[in-house]
């Protein structure tokens, strides 16, 4: 397989991501089913990670690579820790065979039946959040406005960080669904559809239990992304804390708006 340039050194956020979760299931119950799922796929993403920065796999290679090196650990991950439908539909979906095809359809940005998406998404992204800036190669599909400048995929959700000046606001920051890179964007505005004015971009929040969070929706193309506000809640991860914000997300939904992008366990 030939091999690209190393990429620099990624920050860890494996720990973090761990410590996180441990932390929100006793404190967040309703959402344990979720917690616990996502925490033990953390392992095999890891080492995912991990061994696709050492072998930095050519884009256009990396379907086969995925399924070859990653997808059977987060299917028995899923087995174990998943809800017993979903554990279900994903050891006949393994059964069913094309797989190389699933993890494709999402690198491509196409549609495809929840428990595929579930499959693709699960084992790609640490091998793309290894990959670094490379990842932009391996994916493809339209560049909508709005998407990640490296990979073309949508917004997963956004986050507010301390600037660390308190004379400076700190910038919105969205998350990509597909790679994990980060950009800053500006905060009045929908990720999904552009409008700009503010009396159509409703805020929907629950400070008294959900302080740190938050649903930012769009009046215009009804869709809605959340918002995990690190400077209210310093030990907050926002990939973690976003599946706790199933309240907001039911709350949302029951109003006729849908998210962006759905999170990697559907909701």
């Amino acid at each position: 397989m030939k091999r690209l340039e190393p990429a620099p050194a990624v920050e860890p956020v494996w720990a973090e991501r761990r410590r996180r979760v441990t932390q929100l299931l006793p404190r967040r119950p309703y959402a344990a089913e979720l917690l616990r799922l996502y925490g033990a796929l953390l392992a095999t993403q890891e080492q995912a990670f991990m061994a696709a920065r050492d072998d930095r796999p050519v884009p256009a290679d990396l379907a086969r690579y995925v399924v070859e090196h990653v997808l059977g650990g987060a299917v028995k991950d899923t087995v174990v820790a998943g809800p017993p439908t979903l554990a279900a539909a994903v050891r006949e979906r393994m059964e069913a065979g094309g797989l190389e095809a699933i993890v494709g359809r999402w690198l491509g940005g196409e549609g495809q039946p929840p428990v595929d998406e579930y499959l693709a998404r699960a084992a790609s992204l640490p091998v793309l959040e290894a990959l670094g800036p490379a990842a932009a190669a391996a994916c493809r599909g339209p560049r909508e406005s709005g998407g990640c400048p490296r990979c073309g995929g949508r917004p997963q959700l956004a986050y507010f960080t301390d600037s660390g000046d308190a004379l400076v606001t700190a910038p919105r920051r969205l998350l990509c669904s597909r790679c994990g890179h980060d950009w800053i964007y500006e905060r009045m505005t929908c990720p999904a559809c552009g409008e700009r004015s503010s009396v159509r971009l409703p805020i929907h929040a629950d400070p008294e239990q959900l302080p740190h969070l938050r649903a930012d929706g769009c009046e215009t193309c009804r869709r809605y992304l959340i918002t995990v506000d690190l400077r209210k809640d310093a030990e907050a991860v926002a990939v973690v804390d976003e599946l706790v914000a199933l309240p907001l997300d039911l709350h949302m939904q029951a109003r006729g708006f849908a998210k962006i992008v759905p999170n990697l366990m559907g909701i």
